[in-house]
């Protein structure tokens, strides 16, 4: 049981934030205040991400609209991750249990999208979960790839 309170707390931030409006959700004030001097930009300037049938670039969004963009996504890919590693540990241990994390981690991501699509200003996307669902495709490769390394180290001794 005590296994899945790190998962629960995970939900239920997910949860929270799902039912929030995009401007309550909104980071450009801070961003503002935080890169005065938007640094990188040309550097990302550089960059096109389809997303929706459109390029969400600094061209076309502006240069905060764009990091935002960055931060929203980047978060999704690691906080879905770590879900998916919470997951992973309250399963109890049995033979498909990456598999069985990842595709609840993908339920949960449809769940996820779903109640952003009841909530005013929000519309669910497939390439969120599919974010969602990567994210926790990589966390579980990271923690087998660390798994691995130091079952070698241990063996090399």
């Amino acid at each position: 049981m005590k296994k899945l309170i790190p998962l629960l707390l995970l939900l239920v931030v997910v949860f929270l934030a799902s039912g929030q409006t995009a401007e309550q959700q909104s980071m450009q004030d801070i961003l503002k205040d935080w890169l005065p001097n938007k640094p990188f930009e040309s550097f990302l300037s550089l960059f096109q991400v389809p997303y929706w049938g459109i390029l969400v670039s600094v061209e076309e969004r502006g240069y905060y609209a764009f990091v935002e963009f960055l931060i929203r996504k980047g978060t999704h890919f690691i906080y879905f991750g770590i879900i998916a590693l919470a997951i992973y540990i309250a399963l109890p241990r049995f033979k498909y249990r990456k598999v069985t994390a990842v595709v609840i981690t993908m339920l949960l991501a449809i769940a996820d999208e779903f109640r952003q699509s009841l909530t005013s200003g929000r519309t669910a996307s497939f390439q969120d979960v599919l974010l969602d669902t990567s994210g926790a495709i990589a966390a579980l490769l990271f923690m087998s790839f660390i798994q691995w390394f130091k079952h070698r180290k241990n063996v090399d001794r």
